[in-house]
């Protein structure tokens, strides 16, 4: 039987205007049947990130909860709801960036970033341990399953001591995100350096922003992980041709089956993941 790999779809990020890709979806009509459409094209996961009317992010939950309710509206898309816990301005007060796990029950995952880093050189995005400690207990509390996102070894380093302290439960899901300016450079050789300081047992998942994209992404299957592709990472398919998030699911589908795996569907992703099956 051929291995699965889960492929997430990281739908819309938190800055990138419209302007500079027009399939950017960013109200929660379009960001929900854009979720309906990389469902069927493969995904199993999404990520979600808000926009005002304005696409300035934000983290306001009843834009959440009106994206989730509309994805939930096709009653035959199961797709696991990962969202965000940092897609606005990390400076907010830890309750404005928790308060859709708490009132939303349909979020099954929901991003850990594991340290503080100078993002893309122009500012600061903080994670710092008393928020982190807030949100593993509201994760915790509210049976949500942390995306621990990690951008460089330190952060790797700090998953490690909330593990042995307990803050994070194995087996965890870990999610690598490179070439950022700020962490991790984009490279085959950092991406085998991360993997080899993983704890054993942990699923992992990558992303590379921008050109490091296509190599990581066979780097990342030849050393036995799974895949993240979207327009949060990537506004381009190629050099000149702008993508879509379909496009770039179908893509990864692609991949995965020349490489000899199967994408896995929603319900085989939630038991590798331990989470509970989704329920009409």
């Amino acid at each position: 039987m051929a291995a699965k790999t889960i492929i997430s779809c990281a739908m819309t990020g938190t800055g990138t205007p419209k302007s500079k890709n027009s399939a950017l979806p960013t109200t929660p009509e379009e960001i929900a049947e854009d979720v309906y459409q990389v469902w069927k094209a493969g995904a199993a996961i999404v990520h979600l990130h808000m926009r005002e009317d304005d696409q300035t992010p934000t983290m306001d939950a009843g834009r959440f909860a009106e994206t989730i309710r509309l994805i939930r509206a096709h009653e035959d898309c199961d797709v696991i709801i990962n969202c965000t816990s940092s897609g606005s301005n990390t400076l907010l007060p830890p309750e404005k960036r928790m308060e859709h796990f708490v009132n939303i029950p349909d979020i099954e995952l929901g991003s850990f970033d594991a340290g503080t880093i100078n993002w893309d050189c122009t500012g600061i995005f903080l994670n710092d341990p008393p928020f982190l400690l807030k949100l593993a207990e509201c994760y915790e509390k509210y049976h949500v399953k942390p995306e621990i996102e990690l951008f460089d070894a330190g952060m790797i380093a700090n998953m490690n001591y909330y593990i042995r302290t307990g803050v994070l439960k194995e087996p965890v899901w870990c999610q690598l995100v490179m070439n950022v300016l700020g962490g991790a450079p984009g490279t085959v050789e950092n991406l085998v350096h991360l993997v080899n300081q993983l704890p054993k047992g942990a699923m992992w998942s990558c992303t590379g922003i921008g050109a490091s994209h296509v190599p990581l992404m066979f780097a990342t299957l030849a050393l036995g992980g799974h895949l993240r592709v979207g327009l949060e990472d990537n506004l381009y398919f190629s050099k000149g041709v702008k993508a879509t998030n379909e496009m770039l699911v179908a893509r990864a589908v692609r991949v995965v089956k020349e490489f000899g795996n199967e994408p896995a569907t929603p319900a085989e992703a939630r038991e590798m993941l331990g989470l509970p099956q989704l329920v009409r």
